[in-house]
């Protein structure tokens, strides 16, 4: 048996030729090569099968091929012409055509700001062969699940995004305070007293916590607000502002979803945003699938 890992391609590409022309002069213009070069390649070649594959022809004038020469004539040129096409072959993708699954992870902000919006357009954006799954963003387990494949893409803050990933930021975001139409402290701007002195809803995304992201702007500043009540999802919370007197803090584009019926106000301090970023593991970086879906979210996210 013949040692595949002992033979450079180009050896079978020489190969191809000299079979094919059956003469190492014009093979040797056929592979832009000298006529020596063509003659030592011919010798190896004859080294590593065994056979002389090109003999004098019985005229004395030019060469013939052996019998194993013709045998591998056929079947070589027609697995080059296979890997040339393996080769230049540029994989693509049509949303419209093919089929593909993929798994987003994200947080509930993230699914209601951008998931929503890609579902309401899936079916123009493609056919249905394409379909999506959502699915809780646990960031303990991120990298890991993203390494193993489980998870083609996470939509999550910076402070979320493994630093194995590969990640494009899809936008900046703020904080408003949002509470209900007709809530007792009436519309007027709001100042740090009435902020603090607010029963506020806090949105705990690892659970049960009542010191949040807010909270730590407000120890800088050495003053406290008063949290009554903790969830871990942001869906929950514009229904329950629109039922009680409470207020809550979120992210600007989430609230803005509730305008026409709850109250949104800027903050009476100053505090950090966040980055929303798409991330995703390296080994997905040109899968022309997981481009489409990357570039869609990111037309989303713009709009």
């Amino acid at each position: 048996m013949i040692d595949l890992r002992g033979i450079d391609l180009n050896l079978l590409v020489s190969l191809d030729a000299l079979l094919a022309e059956s003469n190492v002069t014009r093979a040797a213009q056929r592979l832009h090569l000298t006529q020596p070069a063509v003659s030592t390649q011919l010798a190896r070649l004859r080294q590593i099968f065994g056979d002389p594959l090109l003999i004098p022809a019985e005229t004395g004038r030019g060469m013939t091929r052996s019998t194993r020469a013709l045998d591998l004539m056929e079947p070589l040129h027609l697995a080059l012409k296979n890997l040339e096409a393996v080769v230049r072959h540029q994989p693509s993708f049509d949303p419209h055509m093919d089929h593909r699954s993929f798994v987003i992870a994200a947080n509930d902000n993230a699914t209601a700001v951008l998931g929503q919006q890609l579902m309401e357009q899936l079916p123009t954006l493609a056919g249905p062969g394409v379909r999506i799954a959502f699915v809780v963003a646990d960031q303990p387990s991120m990298a890991t699940r993203l390494e193993r494949g489980e998870i083609d893409l996470l939509l999550g803050s910076e402070r979320m995004v493994p630093a194995s990933m590969k990640a494009r930021k899809l936008f900046d975001e703020h904080f408003v305070v949002v509470q209900r139409k007709g809530h007792p402290r009436g519309t007027a701007p709001l100042d740090l007293d009435t902020y603090c002195a607010l029963d506020h809803v806090l949105v705990s995304t690892s659970g049960g916590s009542f010191h949040g992201f807010m909270d730590e702007h407000l120890d800088a500043l050495r003053r406290e607000r008063r949290v009554v009540l903790s969830v871990q999802h942001f869906t929950l919370v514009p229904e329950l502002l629109m039922r009680t007197d409470y207020v809550s803090t979120l992210p600007a584009r989430f609230a803005e979803r509730y305008r026409e019926r709850l109250d949104i106000f800027e903050l009476p301090f100053e505090a950090r945003g966040f980055t929303l970023f798409a991330a995703w593991p390296p080994r997905n970086q040109a899968d022309p699938a997981h481009v489409w879906l990357r570039d869609t979210l990111a037309g989303i996210a713009a709009s």
